[in-house]
């Protein structure tokens, strides 16, 4: 089956292919995912809906590590970390009503600077994450980017040129443990030189070196009573052995496998296709498998069977993060979307009990007007004309949404109409200059043209160092002939914020010429 979200900003089709098994290990388990793909800036979430798999696109700037605890989920994007909280209220409200079992709602962003921040884990209540860029594993103060809290033995100084590409991290009793490294280097980029088969894999309780020789080790973790890890550059799922302290690779998959969460007995591993790029060159898998794959493969940890798969094509071509929301079949993440946000309120027990709430019925003004301006730069302006005058009839006294409904208006050709609505906004506001200018601007589409110099007069009167009015006035005056005001107020052209230089070969009265034939 295959979902299709057409919203990219790089305009290629997001699709998904999933296997029917996995439709039933999500509604099975009562579980979803939320899975990264920095290169094509997504957050992808993953439920369950009726008979398919949902894949649900969000857009951040490069998202990478996840980290997901009780209600609270972290993600590391391109130089902020953002924590989000599921807001169950929030939930009811999001579109169509009664499906959604969860909604993750910003709460804070922390800027960090780029440090190209890998993966991430809470640790009781204190987020750690991967600093990639210099080499250590942080955590957050509120006075500082990020504050180093461990790095590897052999790194010397901290240094923002990625001495040996710190990447994974893995949680033990509710402690950071296990790192992976693609390089045992304190030169900066110096694990590229032996990207293939240089990565370690590090116990930070003790800084002994577990494991050397690692093709692209990736997402350290502690389950089952294993410690378990991807060893990318295979496309292998592993295990360290108890006993003989061995790597031992229960499963290999059809792509750079970077990403792993668990539930039950299952193992959920994200798959890259990986580029043909210097970084990846001379990896074992793009030796011996031509066909490599982007998606999330799930994994019977008891045996290595595969048992379901999600596959994405086109525009999704890596994957970073994996992680499993338990108790959620089809949760929202919400990023930018202010409107949503602004409308969105947690409070203390305390506060909540004093609050008093409005009618489910009640609606605010300010929502209609976010919606008018939004459906208005969609150009669906009919839809924004309705959200205007729903905006209006909520509270009538709405200066902006009159003024932005007048303008559509105009624009619709609907004058009468329009200059009802911009004569209101004067009478409310009397040294409102957008509205004398808009009027001028409809009276002289009329070809009224003196009613049209009055209203500019006016603007021009209220807002002495108004541009367009100026140039509007000029441009009328000059089809009226009177040439020497005209030209001067013209001249306000280059104020204007839609200007470009241009200096004409023609003299002035042969560019007049030009203008007047086009008309206005």
């Amino acid at each position: 089956m295959t979902s299709l979200n057409p919203s990219s900003p790089q305009q290629e089709p997001l699709l998904s292919i999933h296997s029917d098994s996995l439709t039933e290990i999500l509604k099975q388990m009562g579980i979803s995912l939320v899975v990264s793909t920095y290169q094509a800036g997504k957050l992808i979430v993953v439920r369950s809906e009726q008979n398919y798999v949902n894949t649900h696109f969000k857009m951040f700037p490069k998202p990478m590590g996840i980290a997901v605890k009780n209600n609270r989920m972290a993600l590391g994007v391109k130089s902020s970390i953002w924590e989000l909280h599921n807001n169950p209220s929030a939930a009811s409200h999001l579109e169509p009503q009664g499906k959604h079992d969860g909604c993750f709602v910003p709460r804070n962003v922390h800027f960090t600077g780029d440090i190209d921040i890998h993966e991430m884990a809470w640790c009781a209540q204190e987020l750690w994450f991967v600093n990639t860029r210099f080499s250590c594993l942080c955590t957050l103060e509120k006075e500082y980017s990020f504050v180093p809290r461990w790095k590897p033995p052999f790194i010397t100084a901290y240094d923002l040129r990625d001495r040996c590409h710190l990447n994974g991290l893995g949680i033990r009793d509710e402690k950071p443990r296990y790192v992976t490294a693609l390089g045992e280097t304190d030169q900066p980029n110096g694990w590229r030189g032996n990207k293939a088969n240089g990565g370690i894999l590090i116990d930070i309780e003790t800084n002994q070196i577990l494991l050397r020789g690692l093709s692209m080790p990736h997402s350290p973790r502690w389950y089952d009573h294993r410690l378990w890890l991807l060893e990318s550059g295979h496309g292998g799922l592993c295990y360290l052995d108890n006993n003989s302290g061995k790597l031992i690779t229960i499963a290999k998959l059809p792509g750079f496998t970077r990403g792993l969460d668990f539930y039950g007995n299952l193992a959920f591993v994200g798959l890259s296709q990986i580029r043909e790029s210097a970084v990846f060159a001379g990896l074992p898998l793009t030796q011996t498998l031509e066909q490599r794959i982007c998606g999330v493969w799930v994994v019977d940890i008891r045996n290595g069977n595969i048992l379901a798969f999600l596959k994405f094509e086109e525009a999704v071509q890596e994957i970073f993060a994996v992680s499993v929301l338990p108790n959620m079949v089809f949760p929202d993440v919400i990023d930018a979307d202010l409107e949503f946000i602004g409308m969105n309120y947690v409070l203390p027990d305390e506060a909540i009990n004093q609050t008093e709430m409005p009618s489910s019925d009640w609606q605010f003004a300010e929502t209609y007007f976010a919606k008018g301006n939004q459906l208005y730069t969609q150009g669906k302006l009919q839809e924004a004309i309705a959200s205007f005058e729903k905006c209006l009839e909520l509270d009538s006294s709405y200066l902006s949404a009159r003024f932005n409904l007048g303008v559509i208006l105009g624009n619709l050709g609907q004058y009468s109409q329009a200059i009802e609505q911009l004569e209101q906004v004067i009478q409310a506001e009397a040294r409102h200059a957008e509205a004398y200018n808009s009027l001028g601007f409809i009276y002289s589409k009329q070809r009224q043209l003196d009613r049209a110099i009055t209203y500019y007069r006016q603007a021009i009167n209220v807002a002495p160092k108004f541009a367009q009015a100026h140039y509007n006035l000029g441009m009328t005056l000059l089809q009226l002939g009177e040439y020497q005001e005209g030209w001067k107020e013209y001249e306000w052209r280059l104020q204007t914020p839609q200007f470009m230089a241009f200096d004409p070969p023609q003299c002035r009265w042969l560019y007049l010429t030009i203008l007047t034939g086009v008309g206005y």
